[in-house]
């Protein structure tokens, strides 16, 4: 196996049954590069999909598990044998049955919370679906900063699923028929405020950090021709974030929904003085979104000590060859480990390949169906 660092994470085995349209495959891949190469709608991104699957617990997609198996089919099954940095081999299962509650193993024992597992594989994955990074709401720029923490940090993702149930509960109280008791307001509120200030923290700690590496990546891949900022709003900026949310109470029970706290932050995203969501071209706003997954995954590598497996999914569409020859040096450098890339184009592909040299396997995608195959042109 070729290894370019001792803190290399590889998966070397996958098999799959009845996930989406990938009835069955069984797949051994190379340590460092692998490429998926077929027509759009064949299933590339469902393979990337599935290994998602083993990182996260969920489909990066669909969150809604059981349309994730195939038509007609009564359960889907994912099994991953990943060789770890100490050259240990760790098997993760998912099965899910329709009706069923999923179950995920790690080496055939079954995880109690799901979450234990948050952050074992990290993992980072650019597709064509992180556009909604940028155009979409505010949840999605906070997905992003949960996902990254999340992976290095066990008492960020616990803080979160703390905050979270509280919000919801003080939800369900704001929306209730009859006055609610003060007393239990107020212990969600205190609930809130502490869980709510161990995020931010973390969440600044973490932007903070980030923005440099971002920036350095978004210079390579535009050649410097345009600078890029991130700025993180948050209402805890405004004082005691318990005090900022019972002070609100009156509001929100207007509402029926808390309008304050930390479900409430975003990140700001510019190009030059302008938001990119308003003045960015289609190229730059893939640079930007390509620049933030690269960012992301050099932190993770940073912060989890272990480099992540990295999934790019269609990434060199709406890009100029400029830009896409600056990506594809990028990944083939040795601070990746290994890749997962899918194209509809076999010339940008044929281009990686030529940077990173011999270790590499290329498999075509054709309905559901993965077949490993040899070069065209090297």
């Amino acid at each position: 196996m070729c290894r370019h660092s001792s803190n290399y994470m590889v998966l070397n085995q996958l098999s799959i049954l009845n996930y989406k349209n990938i009835h069955q495959a069984d797949l051994s891949f190379s340590a460092k590069l692998n490429c998926l190469f077929g027509l759009n709608g064949m299933g590339k991104t469902n393979l990337l999909d599935a290994i998602y699957f083993l990182s996260f617990c969920k489909s990066a997609f669909n969150p809604i598990d059981s349309q994730n198996i195939s038509h007609a089919e009564d359960f889907f099954m994912i099994q991953g044998i990943y060789e770890m940095p100490d050259q240990s081999l760790e098997e993760i299962y998912c099965g899910l049955k329709r009706k069923s509650k999923k179950r995920f193993k790690r080496n055939k024992k079954e995880y109690t919370r799901l979450s234990d597992h948050i952050g074992f594989i990290p993992l980072v994955m650019v597709s064509p679906a992180d556009s909604d990074l940028i155009s979409g709401g505010s949840e999605e720029r906070r997905k992003f900063m949960d996902m990254v923490i999340s992976q290095y940090d066990k008492s960020y993702l616990d803080a979160l699923i703390r905050y979270n149930k509280a919000l919801q509960q003080r939800n369900t109280l704001l929306k209730a028929e009859q006055e609610a008791d003060d007393a239990l307001f107020s212990v969600l509120e205190d609930m809130m405020g502490q869980m709510g200030e161990v995020i931010f923290r973390k969440r600044e700690d973490f932007i903070q950090k980030f923005i440099p590496l971002f920036q350095s990546f978004y210079a390579t891949i535009s050649q410097e021709q345009e600078k890029v900022d991130l700025v993180y709003e948050s209402h805890a900026r405004q004082g005691e974030l318990a005090d900022i949310i019972r002070n609100n109470r009156q509001k929100d029970l207007i509402m029926g929904y808390s309008l304050k706290g930390i479900h409430k932050d975003d990140l700001t995203m510019s190009l030059g003085d302008f938001l990119i969501k308003r003045e960015g071209s289609q190229g730059q706003n893939k640079s930007y979104l390509i620049a933030l997954k690269l960012a992301q995954f050099v932190f993770l590598k940073e912060n989890a000590n272990v480099t992540p497996i990295l999934l790019l999914d269609d990434i060199f569409d709406k890009l100029d060859s400029q830009r896409v020859e600056q990506i594809v040096k990028l990944v083939g450098g040795e601070d990746f480990g290994q890749i997962f890339i899918t194209d509809t184009n076999s010339a940008n592909l044929d281009a990686i390949l030529h940077k990173v040299g011999s270790d590499f396997k290329i498999f075509e995608v054709d309905k559901g169906v993965i077949e490993e195959t040899q070069p065209r042109l090297l």
